[in-house]
């Protein structure tokens, strides 16, 4: 791990390298390319559009990828400098709104979508549903299961970052931050803490006046973890509730040190008869592919 410059340090420190196509703006991507090339009489393959950058995503591009009858186009925001190699074809930039994806969808004639993006990528999978909704596309929604409280854990709930930035003070006073590098700036204005702000790249905005940036990827080991809340005497943890196991072992390690954590909750998620949600990537690729069947 090696830590970046800043005064005294992604859902939370997510350990997913990519990020989902954004929810508006322009896109400076290129369209993934619609030749399918030569398959000597058999019918094209079928289109399916994942809105990536998880490591669900990754898993679930992976699957499909090894079916033939099958072109996978895998969305990222753009937003990780160096995002890991996916299988498929990738496309990179936001689509510009619901509008333009809902256009992406019928230009490219995608069989069903895929959104697997993060779980705080509440803008574009919002303008996911309402896109497919207009586009009569099937929705398949890939949303991995939350973090739960067990026996020794004190963990503590915020409604959103500003609440837990308004909750950090009764809490603790040195800080390990992990919700990602693009929402630090909500606690920019917590000078009665010091904070180790662990991300993947430089956070965008503001940073709070005391910290340390810790520039780092995940997985994370639980080992790791318990040196870094020993080394930095961590006695509070902020992060977003992202599940998965690849960030999980700080929350062990809190524990363990008798340490809370303050739990960042996850906004709605859109809903609807057109939406199956599955919360694995194989139970996606199997909804995939009754949905290109239908």
């Amino acid at each position: 791990m090696s830590a970046g410059p800043g005064g005294a340090a992604a859902p939370g420190g997510s350990g997913d390298a990519d990020r989902a196509p954004s929810a508006g703006g322009r896109s400076g991507a290129t369209p993934a390319s619609s030749d399918v090339g030569d398959r000597g009489g058999l019918p094209s393959p079928r289109c399916v559009l994942v809105l990536g950058g998880t490591a669900e995503a990754r898993e679930l591009a992976s699957l499909l990828h090894a079916r033939p009858d099958l072109r996978v186009v895998t969305s990222l925001a753009g937003r990780v400098a160096a995002p890991r190699a996916l299988p498929g074809e990738v496309r990179v930039g936001g689509f510009g709104g619901t509008d333009q994806l809902a256009a992406w969808v019928v230009e490219h004639d995608v069989a069903v979508v895929v959104d697997a993006t993060h779980p705080f990528a509440a803008g574009i999978s919002r303008n996911a549903a309402e896109a497919c909704g207009a586009a009569g596309v099937p929705l398949v929604a890939l949303r991995r299961p939350g973090w739960t409280a067990g026996p020794g854990d004190d963990w503590h709930d915020a409604t959103d970052l500003a609440d837990a930035a308004r909750r950090v003070a009764g809490l603790g006073r040195r800080v390990l931050l992990a919700i990602g590098r693009q929402e630090v700036g909500a606690f920019a204005g917590v000078d009665d803490a010091w904070f180790l702000v662990r991300a993947i790249e430089t956070p965008d905005g503001p940073l709070p006046p005391r910290h340390e940036l810790l520039l780092d990827r995940g997985p994370y080991a639980l080992q790791d973890e318990r040196e870094l809340l020993a080394e930095h005497r961590i006695d509070l943890v902020v992060t977003k509730d992202s599940g998965g196991d690849a960030t999980r072992a700080k929350l062990d390690a809190a524990r363990e040190r008798g340490v809370p954590v303050l739990v960042v909750r996850r906004p709605p998620a859109p809903e609807g008869p057109g939406i199956e949600v599955v919360d694995a990537a194989p139970a996606a690729a199997a909804a995939v592919a009754a949905a290109v069947m239908r």
